[in-house]
């Protein structure tokens, strides 16, 4: 006995454990892991929200959030003015369109990537804000749950209504209001 005592003391005793020590040189440990994993995501999900944070902008970024705005509305109403401007001055529209009839192929090509990158980028930030909006509320979810069921609690048709079962004498009496001299005093007195 004194042997294994020995032999498993050696392993086992001192407060450490050899053979875990041994293998978590080859092996990670799933649990510290796992923990270091998610305060990595954590670190990255704080820092990721900080730099789309609205309070902290500057008045460069909010410039240029108001620059990046035009385009869209920009070229919707170009268009329109393009269909005005051809109803109204037929002959001047198809002088601006013989210009443009001149713009080599590359650049409507180069036009077309620009256009499609800035719209694909303007996309994918709506997409990223939509995305974190939706987990700001998911966040909110037990807290409004917890809500409605303190709400739920303080109705007056839940509390202190007598189960009557298929009593009809008993459910027309648990529906008749008891007296109340106290209101009777005041009806008495105010009438």
């Amino acid at each position: 006995m004194g042997l294994i005592d020995g032999v498993l003391g050696l392993l086992f005793g001192g407060g450490r454990n050899v053979v875990r020590d041994t293998v978590e040189v080859f092996r990670e440990n799933a649990h510290e892991g796992a923990a270091r994993s998610a305060e990595v995501q954590t670190k990255a999900m704080e820092l990721h929200g900080a730099e789309f944070d609205r309070a902290n902008k500057g008045a460069f970024d909010t410039i240029m959030d108001g620059v990046n705005r035009l385009p869209r509305p920009m070229l919707a109403l170009g268009t329109l003015a393009l269909f005005v401007s051809a109803m109204v001055s037929p002959i001047w529209f198809a002088e601006r369109m013989q210009g443009i009839a001149l713009v080599p192929e590359p650049l409507w090509w180069l036009l077309g990537v620009i256009v499609s990158f800035y719209f694909g980028a303007r996309h994918q930030v709506k997409t990223q804000q939509f995305q974190r909006d939706i987990a700001a509320s998911m966040t909110r979810v037990p807290q409004v749950i917890e809500n409605i069921q303190q709400l739920r609690a303080l109705r007056s048709g839940d509390k202190g209504v007598a189960e009557t079962g298929e009593d009809a004498a008993l459910t027309l009496a648990s529906l008749d209001p008891d007296a109340n001299p106290a209101l009777e005093a005041w009806r008495k007195r105010v009438a």
